[in-house]
């Protein structure tokens, strides 16, 4: 080959090498940015469904909606929803809890959060603006005012299941087992155990 020749012929082959040189490097990067979104992808995947078990049956975040519940939670706050403890150990009196709401009618919510006072055998009663529980009546350190409510006879709380009620002891300012009944087992949710948000309120409960 003449040397005239020669040097268009070697250019024109590094030329190409060089192309697929480049080629070659824009696919190996298109694979790894493949590869990663992969990655990322399959970490959210398992992020999310994780978080979803978790919230199903260990834990909740729920907003206080309302003022059924005050002075002890105000509106806007967050709760930590304890579900798994319920699964082992039943409700205590005392325990603040999230439940179905079990009225009827156009005033009826989604959940509702409230505070057990009687559990399964208990007589519960409300007498001269005061909470008896079995015959004792009940320090409420956690109320701001007596009952405004009417006073109701004694009440026996059946098998599997309790009766609730608001902290807010004003006149109408709470729905609760004095409105709707006893609550069934299989409606609470599970049990407030922290107000996490605003962190300035952060406590247990």
């Amino acid at each position: 080959m003449s040397q005239e020749l020669e040097e268009p012929f070697m250019r024109s082959r590094k030329q190409k090498h060089r192309s697929d040189l480049h080629k070659a490097s824009r696919i190996a990067r298109g694979q790894r940015w493949f590869m990663g979104m992969k990655d990322w992808l399959l970490i959210a995947v398992a992020v999310f469904a994780v978080m979803s078990l978790l919230n199903i049956f260990v834990f909740n975040l729920s907003t206080v909606i309302g003022q059924s519940m005050q002075p002890t939670l105000q509106e806007g706050e967050r709760l930590f929803i304890n579900k798994i403890t319920l699964t082992f150990t039943s409700p205590k009196r005392g325990d603040v809890i999230v439940l179905h709401d079990p009225s009827t009618g156009l005033d009826q919510k989604e959940y509702l959060v409230k505070r057990i006072v009687g559990i399964p055998g208990d007589s519960v009663g409300v007498q001269k603006h005061k909470l008896y529980v079995n015959g004792t009546v009940v320090d409420e350190s956690y109320i701001d005012t007596e009952i405004q409510d009417p006073d109701f006879a004694t009440l026996t709380v059946e098998k599997g299941s309790y009766f609730v009620m608001g902290d807010n002891r004003h006149a109408g300012a709470s729905k609760d087992s004095r409105y709707f009944g006893f609550v069934p087992r299989d409606s609470i949710v599970g049990r407030a155990d922290y107000i996490w948000w605003p962190l300035s309120k952060l406590k247990a409960l």
